[in-house]
């Protein structure tokens, strides 16, 4: 038989089996003889104290041995003449929503702007290295998605668990490994998930789905307010009644095509700000509150929210032992990110800072619409990169002199590889944004002691937290308000953030698809 218990224990004892072991038969009064196996289903941290402990939720097998229960994948069906649905965008949004078509019986063709994962490594280069963009194929754009080279975070607010778990539980049948089951924050990596994505794309074509790549999409083709196909940039007409739109939160075309065809789509608050670096040591020895880490613990990471003159001020998408990347989809703007790779063994930690923005702040651009937050969010990248040198050289300032508000007469050396500019920030920012994100960085250091140092640099802009517009859809069918057979999905469309997110959404979409074309 097998028992579950909630335990505690030190980190040492949480990494060694051994010990693991003893604690539990000295605990819970069973026999250390009989216990055969010990199987950790969760797992966290509880550092609210100077003792740290790890939070575990554990199975203990007595007199019975334990079988390792391999993720087994949907029986995907053999899609190659079944009916046809589009789907725009091979993010994760779009790849999960393919998967589910072909595990109902339908055939997918994903239409991805970008190049497939493998080619996209020498255009991220290029931006890091020789700052040059390209437009189709970036941080952002491409297979994957922007989750895919900027981090693999796995923490969603899902409060639908089942959900969340079967995307985590696909992900381990595509190749990541079944600590992301286990772990409070799940993280699989920038250098792991790659090949997972190329995994999935694998699965899709082998069950008969199609994907195009290098393919932007120019047009969507519209026949008495229903679909009727889309149109790709070198005139390639694919026809179909469904699609599912899953562009990313970065498709400025795809959100301008939508507006110039009078389909409906409304302007969406998104939250702005920088992004914050730390040496890893002092963000371990604030959270730790002991000098070292020590071998047990992983690089610490925080999380904090204030309120300041009825703003939220947040850090956003944190990565501990990670890199600052540049994320711009066009030449000529600054977008900055983190990410981490899976042992998170980088020395720096950082994260967005970000002040909630309301639709106020873009009556500068109300002229433009539903494409006035977008208007904003570009006016404050394109502002980044003038005053940044005109390359994708970040503006960055320490943060004790953010606060006072000066500029810094010199930077250490970052993670961001296309390298800093000393600006002093407030040039870039509007005046309540810059000043939230200044009161908001005090409040953080009354959390956090030791958070407000000369070590730490602000770089700007992080500006990409979410989707600058939303495209309504019913809320019962998905499909678009005015547009049948169109599915609005995902980050872009402005009902999800982040890979699981995105992904329960696309499986959603698909499925709301495939109920109109079977029953």
């Amino acid at each position: 038989m097998n028992k579950e218990f909630q335990i505690q224990v030190s980190p040492e004892t949480a990494a060694d089996a051994d010990a693991l072991k003893m604690h539990v038969a000295e605990t819970t009064g069973i026999d250390i003889e009989e216990i055969r196996h010990i199987e950790i289903i969760k797992k966290s941290i509880d550092a609210r104290q100077r003792t740290i402990k790890i939070n575990l939720k554990i199975h203990v097998y007595i007199d019975e041995d334990f079988e390792e229960i391999s993720v087994v994948l949907p029986e995907y069906k053999d899609v190659t003449n079944a009916r046809e649905i589009i789907i725009v965008g091979a993010g994760p949004a779009g790849l999960f929503a393919a998967l589910k078509c072909i595990e109902k019986g339908l055939k997918p063709i994903i239409i991805e702007r970008g190049k497939d994962v493998k080619s996209r490594v020498a255009d991220i280069k290029a931006i890091n290295l020789d700052g040059f963009v390209n437009e189709d194929s970036n941080y952002c754009f491409g297979e994957g998605g922007a989750g895919t080279f900027s981090d693999g975070k796995l923490y969603t607010r899902s409060k639908k668990r089942g959900e969340t778990n079967r995307i985590l539980e696909l992900l381990v049948g595509f190749g990541a490994t079944k600590e992301i089951t286990v772990d409070s924050h799940p993280h699989i990596g920038t250098n792991k998930l790659p090949g997972i994505i190329s995994n999935i794309r694998e699965c899709i074509i082998a069950h008969g789905g199609i994907v195009h790549f290098n393919s932007r999409v120019t047009d969507i083709i519209i026949k008495n307010n229903e679909v009727a196909g889309v149109k790709i940039h070198n005139g390639t007409i694919v026809n179909a009644t469904k699609l599912i739109l899953a562009t990313g939160h970065s498709a400025r075309d795809m959100f301008e095509l939508l507006h110039s065809k009078g389909i409906a789509i409304i302007a969406k608050p998104f939250a702005l700000g920088v992004r914050v670096e730390h040496p890893q040591s002092i963000i371990d020895k604030i959270q730790y509150k002991q000098e070292e880490r020590g071998l047990f613990l992983p690089p610490s990471s925080y999380n904090i929210v204030r309120q300041i003159n009825n703003r939220g001020v947040y850090s956003f998408c944190m990565c501990p032992g990670g890199v600052i990347a540049p994320c711009a989809t066009k030449n000529g703007e600054i977008v900055t990110n983190g990410w981490s790779p899976s042992r998170r063994d980088m020395p720096y930690a950082n994260s967005g800072v970000v002040v909630e923005l309301n639709l106020g702040d873009f009556k500068q651009f109300e002229s433009q619409g539903a494409l006035a937050a977008m208007a904003f969010q570009q006016s404050i990248e394109q502002k980044a990169w003038h005053e940044g040198g005109k390359t994708q050289k970040a503006p960055a300032q320490r943060l004790v002199d953010f606060v006072s508000g000066k500029q810094s007469l010199n930077l250490r050396e970052t993670s961001y590889k296309p390298g800093i500019t000393s600006v002093e920030l407030k040039s870039i920012f509007p005046a309540p944004i810059h000043q939230a994100l200044k009161e908001g960085f005090k409040e953080f250091e009354k959390a956090m002691k030791g958070y407000l140092t000369e070590e730490a640099v602000v770089l700007a802009p992080e500006s990409r937290t979410s989707s600058p517009v939303r495209i309504p859809r019913d809320s019962e069918t998905l499909e678009h308000i005015s547009i049948k057979g169109l599915y609005p999905c995902g980050e872009g469309a402005g009902y999800a953030g982040g890979i699981v997110s995105a992904a329960i959404d696309g499986e959603r979409c698909a499925d709301k698809c495939v109920e109109t074309l079977i029953y």
